[in-house]
């Protein structure tokens, strides 16, 4: 279990970004012996291989063929992106003999926990290469910026609730001198010219590494625990799944945390399209998908709320998830989540048959949720659906807090879920 542990905080640590996310998922695959689809080309898949396509270098959609004929589509989303500070172009600002970096939220982030840590930048840079582009993945693996609180003798209040103003206040400080711009930094950094850069798409990200914590060190706190703790444990499932008459597909959606309504997010044409394109490759006729899809299930898969020991009030009064407590299963009468009778039914029994332990999560019936993948891609492919997540505390923080044990607990219900 400490192997994994290690193996989910390294997982983490290399993906800052939705980018570098799919492209530590893309490498994973292929040391496993996943051959890489482009959506440019035609496919020519066979039975018994595996499979991966990406869209935009963020999202990921992963399969594996049965030897067998397939009766159905197994299919786990998640999601890639978290909260996090978009920097815009030209991002210099100075203000006395300080440099600071103009940037945008990305998400939904608590924006008191961003401050006063050590942040670096993350994304994607194109340059022109011939008459083409070239996408550099970008990483400044160093303490770079800082978001500087202010101090309480100069807001004796901030204490009493404060309401941040991005464009004033969430600022990251970059230099001291005023000559310093971010591209000619990033341009010695990566040792591209810095005339050759056309465009960037960069984000601030939390340094702080993954760490083991609590007196029986039972609990994990980490960056970006939602949902890369879901995607982590997807990817261990999809490595090593053994299907025998069912395919098998991990989808990782990027930009769940600003609503998915891109080409690649959830409420796209991402999922829909591939599994036709593979059932078109496998010579599988019209009426056949439409059985098939009527046979095949979804795991939308996004982390859950905890119950907070120090707000038991803002859970729902019965339905109280604990850390280690297990897989959650998420209803909502609104249909946020998409979990109905059918769905959870299947997936309890699934559960009761490997040994994985469940709890459920409604909302305090006072307190709005949020939304998640679920709704999106089952509007798309309209399969059974439930909605799970794994436990946590302080959801859309710097920094979550989530139970060592059910990660065990995901990987193991991933790696059963397409084996069947």
């Amino acid at each position: 279990m400490k192997t994994k542990i290690n193996e989910l905080f390294r997982f983490i640590d290399a993906s800052p970004t939705s980018f570098h996310a799919v492209e530590n998922i893309r490498t994973e695959l292929k040391a496993q012996g996943f051959s890489e689809l482009e959506e440019t080309q035609k496919w020519e898949l066979l039975p018994g291989k595996n499979y991966f396509v990406t869209r935009n270098h963020s999202s990921l959609l992963a399969f594996c063929l049965p030897k067998k004929a397939a009766e159905c589509f197994h299919i786990a989303a998640v999601h890639t992106d978290s909260p996090s500070f978009k920097i815009k172009k030209d991002p210099e600002m100075k203000t006395g003999n300080y440099v600071k970096l103009n940037v945008e939220k990305y998400g939904g982030m608590i924006i008191s926990t961003w401050l006063d840590r050590p942040l670096s930048v993350a994304g994607r840079i194109f340059t022109k290469e011939g008459d083409g582009l070239k996408e550099h993945l970008v990483n400044i693996d160093k303490d770079l910026l800082v978001i500087p609180g202010l101090a309480i003798h100069m807001d004796r209040k901030i204490n009493e609730g404060h309401a941040y103003q991005i464009q004033k206040e969430l600022l990251p400080v970059f230099s001291e001198n005023e000559e310093d711009s971010l591209k000619t930094y990033l341009s010695e950094e990566t040792g591209l010219a810095k005339e050759q850069i056309l465009e960037e798409e960069l984000f601030l990200y939390v340094r702080q590494k993954g760490t083991v914590i609590g007196r029986n060190k039972e609990w994990i706190l980490s960056p970006r625990l939602d949902d890369l703790q879901c995607a982590f444990a997807a990817m261990e499932g999809i490595k090593a799944a053994e299907p025998a008459t069912q395919i098998p597909v991990a989808v990782f959606f990027d930009n769940e945390e600003v609503g998915s309504g891109t080409r690649q997010g959830a409420d796209s044409d991402f999922l829909t399209e591939t599994l036709e394109r593979i059932a078109l490759s496998l010579k599988i006729d019209r009426e056949m998908q439409f059985c098939m899809k009527n046979k095949s299930f979804l795991l939308s898969a996004d982390n859950a709320h905890a119950v907070h020991p120090n707000y038991p009030e803002k859970a729902d009064p019965v339905h109280q998830p604990r850390l280690n407590g297990g897989i959650v299963i998420k209803y909502h009468g609104g249909q946020k989540y998409t979990t109905d009778a059918f769905s959870a039914a299947r997936l309890k029994s699934w559960c009761k048959a490997w040994q994985i332990p469940y709890q459920m999560y409604y909302n305090h019936s006072d307190i709005p949720g949020g939304s998640t993948l679920g709704n999106l891609s089952a509007s798309h492919v309209s399969v059974p659906s439930v909605d799970i997540g794994f436990p946590e505390l302080s959801m859309h923080s710097a920094v979550e807090t989530a139970g060592k044990e059910d990660i065990r607990y995901g990987i193991h219900l991933f790696r059963n879920f397409f084996s069947i």
